[in-house]
């Protein structure tokens, strides 16, 4: 979106839940959700929008497509959001289009599709440990391993051809890069986008046997190229980003605490469980798209009236004691309902498996191939992201050795 000076004009009450301290949210979104897990966020504009803390709250507002919609022309009109905005995908679609495309993408989405990815994702972090073994030192954790592993892999699920991986990398790199400022992401989007409407019409033309061949052979007449080019720009947005950070503050995780890096270095049964308690601990995905009631609704006891916007923030939801005591620390032996880091309901991250399966097999690696790998500042100067929508690092350097 083109509104520059948005997150300035918003009171800083209303950004707290895309604020963070260290590794946790801010103390403020806890206390929240004590006092009452569906509140009133105080924006401007003369909108109504209620902020849902709790798990069970969250669940049910996430889990309820029929009286909340995710339709991106809610916004449109509001705070300079015109229809030229909309990226398309699944988000901010409702059934029944979102139940077509998403039919279109599941196949290609199960455990026995993406396994043919594993020796590609094996691969893949053995390359990117092989150049940080052999770079300068100290090595930047989110430049040279977070951020081009989620990439590299996305290239290789899509059908990317491998001689413009190089550009592709570069793309997803530039539009999430805060560094490059407002204009070059927004121009970074805009060729993304243009880049992938050109690999569409190529698989047009010749299908290969990534995710866009297959969409083709399987439903060509099905999907439109536009279309088809949203889908696997929904793939690069929910994909990367998210996996990047992932990987980043994990691996600040596992510097933070030796007998957890130990586990996860020397126990590959553990790996699973810690991935996953990670997944609710960190939840770099803040907050969820927004919703909009679709009529008057009630819940724990809060009534929204139709029209009103309702935001669920996940890394609130996910430190509810519905997952037992002590939310904000990571305990492998925690045993509690499912987490929403990637969402709940129709609009759950289709990619979620492949997330896990990317973080699975990098962190042992990583902590496998450098033992003595630590920090190379102090922790209190690492520069995280101020407010964002997905929490990160902006750099991570460590000496490998």
């Amino acid at each position: 979106m083109r509104n520059r000076g948005l997150g300035s004009a918003m009171p800083d009450a209303a950004l707290m839940p895309l604020q963070r301290n260290g590794l946790d949210p801010v103390p403020d979104l806890g206390r929240t959700r004590e006092e009452t897990p569906i509140s009133k966020l105080p924006v401007p504009f003369g909108a109504n929008v209620w902020l849902v803390t709790g798990y069970r709250e969250a669940k049910a507002v996430l889990g309820d497509a029929e009286r909340f919609s995710n339709d991106f022309t809610h916004l449109v009109g509001r705070i300079g959001v015109t229809t030229e905005d909309n990226p398309g995908g699944l988000g901010f679609t409702d059934p029944p289009a979102h139940t077509r495309l998403r039919r279109l993408l599941t196949p290609e989405f199960t455990m026995r599709r993406l396994a043919r990815l594993a020796p590609e994702i094996d691969a893949i972090v053995r390359q990117r440990l092989d150049a940080m073994a052999e770079a300068p030192q100290p090595v930047d954790l989110v430049r040279d391993f977070a951020l081009p592993i989620p990439s590299l892999v996305i290239c290789e699920l899509l059908g990317v051809p491998y001689a413009e991986r190089a550009q592709f990398q570069q793309l997803s790199v530039t539009r999430f890069d805060l560094f490059s400022g407002f204009d070059a992401s927004l121009g970074a989007m805009s060729q993304s986008m243009a880049y992938l409407h050109r690999v569409v019409e190529e698989q047009r033309s010749y299908p290969g046997d990534g995710l866009l061949g297959a969409l083709i052979k399987e439903h060509g007449d099905e999907v439109s190229d536009r279309e088809l080019a949203e889908l696997a720009d929904g793939v690069l947005t929910g994909g990367f980003e998210t996996t990047a950070s992932m990987l980043a503050l994990g691996a600040l995780a596992l510097l933070r605490d030796p007998d957890l890096l130990a586990l996860v270095r020397d126990d590959d049964a553990a790996v699973p469980g810690f991935v996953d308690e990670l997944l609710r601990y960190l939840t770099v995905v803040q907050v969820a798209f927004p919703r909009f009631a679709r009529e008057d609704v009630e819940i724990a006891g809060t009534r929204i009236s139709r029209g009103d916007v309702v935001v669920c923030s996940l890394s609130g939801a996910n430190r509810d004691d519905s997952f037992g005591p002590n939310t904000d620390r990571l305990d492998l032996s925690r045993r509690g309902p499912s987490h929403l880091a990637f969402g709940h309901g129709i609009h759950r991250c289709i990619g979620a498996e492949l997330a896990r399966m990317e973080l699975r097999e990098a962190y042992p690696a990583l902590v496998r191939r450098f033992p003595e790998i630590r920090l190379a500042i102090p922790p209190e100067n690492l520069a995280f992201r101020k407010a964002s929508i997905v929490y990160g690092l902006e750099s991570l350097p460590v000496r490998l050795s």
